[in-house]
């Protein structure tokens, strides 16, 4: 495959990847509200604390936390149908509303179609209740719908399909006659004909899909510690490239993750078979076949990474540590609570890459020290001390062995601290503070960057002067369109937990020095897919760059 080609299919799995991001934040609230809900409404823990006269069956109490639970079941049960609505809404150029409703109206066609296929097969009978010779787990509910289990895969597949149908018809002209249906309208009818189509694919290509699936995912369980370590490995390998959601989401959502009969019904997928575990009053111990692709992330999150910035600060040269100290601490203790690591591991990652391939054996083997410790505590997002006071403690050390992650968490910082200072100090790494040339520092602080946008006048006025009149100036949205190239050079900006993400048509166009200047921690580009670190400030700065771009192309007109 030519370089080329293979620039075209990573941007697409980066695009892809990047619109998973939408469904995969909505996790935390749901996983909140099922941690709390189904913890306090077993029997079982309100006896354990004498609160039966308060949150006893019948109790306002009792009800509340009943609601709870389901509600964050019902988000978990309908992932297939978030993915559906985002992988459009991520993937559409323009008119994404449109895209998102013809999304959501295929994902119900395409189901349906799977449906009365599976009736008039014989394989759901009349009365609703399945044939003899169906596979248990095959067949399920999807939105009331019996139809095949799909898990995400449909999901992203209608996803895929409507953006595709979007993209190339929502400024379609139809003859005079048909006018009407032309444009947007034209979407949801065309996209609800390919539905059909693909409900009829879906039936006889997935079961031997499926069948594969339930393969490697057995295959991958029974490879045992090896396999818990390359999953770890992987998962941190393949975040600068912006690929791990693509990678672990099949693990945790699907069949690959391993499958389970939970109260009697089938469940697959690591993250779902530990939510419906979480929700079952007849769990006794959470399965570490299911956890071992979830567990291991607190070792690093809330241990290893504070090694590494405290190591990071003390090699640092002493008349630099008090604003680099700064920097730090704020991004260890991101990674401490919320579990969100990418503004501390992409500090070391530019500057010293050779740490990060450490990191990512480190991780590794804190995946198998979970597998082999037997410690079962789930997560929805990333691993922070919020996810593991709700799934960890508040479950009891009898469910989760949480109580034996605390020595490991400590063993991972002595360990993050020893070996990352002595790898700075052995090969005189350019970590933040130990750079040879002052005003290459990487420091962000308020006032540091304002001094530097004071300091380099080449490239700012030149944005400034590009600003329409009316328009007041925002020099940091500036510096950040003028880094990627500008207006016409911009595609679809979005944003996951830390990076802005958007398609670019030039990649050669864009200028890292200005992103740096923005605030930007990192810049990515592989080719059209371009992704500029920021840390968490990035939930805000992406609306505000959506909004000053319009505003922006409305002032031009």
């Amino acid at each position: 495959m030519s370089s080329n080609k293979k620039q075209k299919v990573l941007t697409v799995i980066q695009t892809i990847g990047r619109s998973f991001f939408l469904p995969i934040s909505i996790l935390p609230v749901a996983g909140l509200l099922l941690g709390i809900g189904a913890s306090f409404s077993n029997m079982a823990t309100v006896q354990q604390y004498g609160l039966e006269s308060i949150m006893g069956t019948g109790t306002l109490l009792n009800h509340a936390f009943l609601l709870m639970s389901a509600v964050g079941s019902a988000v978990f049960a309908n992932l297939p149908l978030l993915f559906a609505l985002a992988v459009a809404l991520g993937l559409a150029k323009e008119e994404k509303a449109v895209a998102v409703l013809s999304s959501g109206l295929a994902f119900i066609v395409t189901h349906t179609t799977i449906h009365e296929l599976l009736v008039f097969a014989g394989e759901v009978l009349p009365n609703g209740e399945l044939a003899p010779n169906v596979i248990a787990g095959t067949i399920g509910s999807v939105l009331g719908i019996q139809s095949l289990e799909m898990g995400i895969f449909a999901g992203i597949l209608v996803g895929l399909m409507v953006a595709v149908l979007h993209n190339r018809y929502y400024k379609i002209q139809l003859p005079t006659v048909f006018s009407f249906f032309g444009g947007v309208r034209f979407v949801p009818i065309i996209s609800t004909l390919a539905a059909i189509v693909l409900g009829v694919v879906c039936y006889f290509v997935w079961p031997p899909i499926q069948k594969l699936i339930l393969a490697s995912g057995a295959l991958v369980v029974k490879s045992g510690l090896y396999g818990t370590f390359i999953f770890g490995f992987m998962e941190r390998a393949l975040i600068p490239f912006g690929l791990h959601h693509v990678f672990y989401m099949p693990f945790w959502q699907s069949g690959l993750g391993g499958a389970m009969s939970i109260d009697g019904n089938m469940v697959y997928g690591a993250q779902n078979i530990f939510f419906a575990q979480l929700a079952s009053p007849n769990t006794k111990h959470f399965a570490i076949e299911a956890a071992r692709f979830m567990t291991g992330k607190y070792t690093i999150m809330m241990g290893g990474l504070l090694g590494a910035a405290l190591a990071m600060y003390t090699t640092a040269k002493p008349s630099k540590r008090k604003i680099v100290g700064g920097l730090l601490f704020s991004a260890a203790l991101t990674s401490f609570l919320t579990g969100i690591t990418e503004p501390i591991e992409f500090t070391f990652l530019f500057v010293a890459p050779l740490l990060y391939v450490v990191h990512c054996v480190l991780a590794g083997i804190g995946f198998v020290l979970m597998h082999v410790l037997k410690i079962t505590i789930g997560t929805t997002f990333s691993c922070g001390l919020i996810d593991y006071v709700l799934y960890g403690v508040l479950q009891g050390n009898a469910k989760t062995n949480w109580l034996m992650l605390i020595p490991v968490l400590i063993i991972y910082f002595v360990i993050y601290y020893y070996l990352f200072r002595w790898v700075i100090l052995k090969w005189n790494l350019q970590t933040p503070g130990r750079e040879e040339d002052d005003q290459e520092t990487k420091l962000y602080s308020k006032a540091d960057f304002q001094a530097k946008q004071a300091k380099k006048e080449e490239t700012a006025p030149q944005a400034a002067a590009e600003v329409p009149a009316g328009l007041e100036v925002d020099e940091q949205m500036e510096n950040i369109i003028a880094g990627l190239g500008g207006l016409d050079n911009m595609e679809n900006p979005e944003c996951c937990a830390t990076r802005l993400r958007l398609n670019v048509k030039d990649g050669s166009k864009v200028d890292k020095a200005l992103l740096k200047k923005s605030g930007a921690v990192g810049t990515v580009v592989n080719g059209q897919a371009v992704q500029v670190i920021y840390g968490p400030v990035v939930s805000t700065i992406k609306p505000r760059l959506q909004e000053y771009i319009n505003k922006k192309r409305n002032a031009q007109k």
